[in-house]
């Protein structure tokens, strides 16, 4: 089974491989293309426009035509794979942290770094959300993504582990870190439950797709 993801900064390459390897699934691959100028157009234009969306369906296309199943791994262009018609299921990882989320607590409190992603993630968790009587709320985190955009990923881990830890204290029963770029930061959380992170989220939703399709 291979697995193709489409990311917009070349550190999460590393970051689903190991969450890859903690599952110990030897017959699944990874690929990868990192297109880090679709975020950066984003981020100038100051949300996904439908220019960007088009680009980036283009980009999920290429993987399509290469592996089983297709994860996008930028909350940013998440909803540029509504418009999408493909026999390979394509899955925003943002998509399948959410619905765990939502599974998983009576109160969820998501988190960004990018001001582009916060409206887009909280449509998504509010979609998901919906008619289940669960509470969510998002939240920006202020200066994370300097540190990350600067190459300081400790400084970066260490404020959305704050932010976590500051988030259950405001009661939250289920913490979610939506973008997969925050994985890291898992291990810096003081409380004693840790956050949902995307990449696993991710890969078990396209493991499943992929085992429907055989099915």
């Amino acid at each position: 089974m291979r697995i193709g993801c489409l990311h917009t900064a070349s550190s999460n390459i590393d970051v689903f491989e190991a969450a890859l390897g903690s599952l110990d699934r030897a017959d699944i691959k990874l690929g990868h293309m990192v297109r880090p100028d679709l975020l950066a157009a984003a981020a100038q234009a100051g949300e996904m426009n439908e220019a960007i969306a088009m680009q980036t369906r283009k980009a999920l296309a290429v993987l399509c035509a290469q592996n089983d199943a297709v994860l996008l791994t930028c909350s940013t262009l998440g909803p540029a794979i509504k418009a999408i018609t493909s026999t390979v299921p394509v899955l925003r990882v943002d998509e399948a942290l959410a619905r765990q989320a939502v599974a998983d607590g009576e109160k969820v409190i998501a988190l960004c770094a990018v001001k582009t992603t916060l409206l887009p993630t909280l449509d998504l968790f509010k979609m998901v959300a919906k008619d289940t009587g669960v509470a969510v709320e998002v939240r920006l985190v202020d200066d994370a993504w300097d540190y990350f955009m600067a190459g300081d990923l400790n400084r970066y881990f260490l404020t959305m582990a704050e932010a976590a830890d500051r988030a259950y204290v405001d009661g939250a029963d289920v913490v979610a870190f939506a973008q997969a770029s925050m994985a890291g930061a898992t291990v810096y959380v003081k409380q004693s439950r840790n956050p949902l992170t995307s990449p696993f989220c991710g890969l078990y939703a396209a493991i499943a797709a992929c085992q429907r399709k055989l099915d």
